[in-house]
């Protein structure tokens, strides 16, 4: 074979590969500018105070009611004027020593984004994250350490990764497969003092690569 075969049929190689590569389903993780106009058919969902499963149009149905059960409406008071469909529940309520379970997805899929604001100190309050089958949590971390804000002190950030902005909003675009089940709980470890906390997890229900490895921290 001489020099000229050889270099066309490594052309006829590249432009297979490519065309390949095009025609692979898009999974709809790790998007950028590059791949914005391709489809997909993975399913996005977001979980908060006011989706707790994260449901497809469950997002804002809470109530106005003072007798509502504990962390289901919580800002009843200002949101009385307004009714269903307002921030009637926008954060929970951990008490001392309390365990809340923020999340809790059936897989496989990926955490794309979280957002928040804890009240108290960040050092007492505690995340873990659960991947498929764990017993033992794979990330376990307090809150304020997790955004890159250990002294427990506001300062902005703004990474690629993490982010914190004005009014203590924590932010984290790390991408965090998994391919069973996920569990995100967040304890507060301070005695004296209850705790509010807003969130929100963005995430997407599709495949996951073979080799995606597990998020820790």
């Amino acid at each position: 074979m001489n020099l000229k075969s050889i270099y066309i049929t490594f052309l006829l190689f590249v432009f297979t590969a490519g065309i390949f590569a095009q025609n692979r389903e898009f999974n709809g993780l790790d998007m950028n500018m590059g791949n914005l106009y391709r489809l997909s058919s993975a399913e996005t969902r977001s979980i908060s105070p006011e989706n707790f499963t994260g449901e497809k149009g469950k997002g804002g149905m809470a109530i106005p009611d003072p007798n509502a059960p504990r962390n289901t409406a919580n800002a009843t008071h200002a949101a009385r004027d307004l009714g269903q469909g307002w921030k009637v529940n926008p954060y929970v309520r951990i008490n001392p020593g309390e365990t809340f379970t923020m999340a809790e997805i059936e897989g496989p899929g990926a955490i794309q984004h979280i957002w928040m604001t804890p009240t108290g100190n960040w050092r007492f309050s505690i995340i873990r994250i659960y991947w498929d089958d764990e017993t033992e949590p794979s990330v376990e971390c307090p809150i304020g350490h997790f955004f890159g804000m250990g002294w427990n002190e506001y300062a902005p950030l703004n990474s690629m990764p993490v982010t914190v902005n004005p009014g203590s909003a924590f932010n984290s675009y790390w991408v965090m497969p998994f391919r069973r089940k996920c569990r995100i709980t967040m304890t507060n470890i301070n005695d004296a003092e209850a705790m509010n906390l807003y969130y929100q997890i963005d995430y997407t229900l599709t495949d996951v690569p073979a080799d995606a490895a597990y998020f820790h921290a």
